[in-house]
């Protein structure tokens, strides 16, 4: 199954002093690094929406293909990013990341895509409820997306109203691995502490 993958670099970051925390350091990579690759496993092309930075030698994905792009629509959040992505991607169904997502599993990743033939969104739900930055979209989410962007309904959970969602659950989730460690993300300081007295990992300097 050919398949893309998008990471999504997200706006200023207020809640990290507008710091690029795809360039924070866990267990002594960055997690841009981390994210290409595992994403390279199992993606045929990689997408970074939104990051206009300069891949370094330590993000060699081998022979996936991996781009940057600006967001189609600025200032659009996640929607905008998402939309960028399917658009950007030669493929039908993408994987979606956020950029802040340290752990993310390319085996949770291919199976949220193999649910796809059946559905044109597929995301994790936890207690927290669901993560729509990662999860698998298909090109039907396309249209959908762009009318809300246009009328500017901006949340992502909307986008769930106009298109067929499969959910992922703990019971299913749990199978991968540790679902708090592969779902947790950096949004700001304290959760990269919380983070690294979690994991044993040294702050980047």
């Amino acid at each position: 199954m050919a398949l893309g993958a998008a990471i999504l670099a997200g706006g200023r970051s207020r809640r990290y002093g507008g710091r690029d925390k795809g360039a924070l350091v866990v267990d002594g990579r960055s997690i841009r690094d981390r994210q290409i690759a595992e994403l390279a496993t199992i993606a045929d092309d990689i997408i970074i929406v939104g990051w206009s930075g300069e891949l370094r030698q330590g993000s060699d994905p081998g022979r996936t293909q991996v781009r940057t792009v600006a967001d189609r629509v600025a200032g659009a959040g996640p929607l905008g990013g998402v939309h960028t992505a399917l658009t950007e991607s030669p493929f039908g169904t993408v994987v979606v990341v956020a950029c802040d997502m340290p752990y993310v599993s390319a085996h949770l990743l291919r199976y949220l895509a193999s649910l796809a033939g059946a559905a044109d969104l597929v995301v994790p739900q936890t207690e927290r409820g669901y993560h729509p930055l990662c999860a698998a979209y298909t090109r039907a989410c396309l249209e959908p997306a762009a009318r809300r962007l246009a009328a500017g309904q901006l949340k992502m959970i909307d986008l769930f109203e106009d298109v067929r969602v499969r959910v992922v659950g703990a019971n299913e989730l749990q199978n991968f691995g540790d679902v708090r460690r592969m779902l947790a993300n950096v949004n700001s300081p304290a959760d990269f502490h919380e983070l690294e007295a979690l994991q044993g990992h040294q702050p980047s300097s």
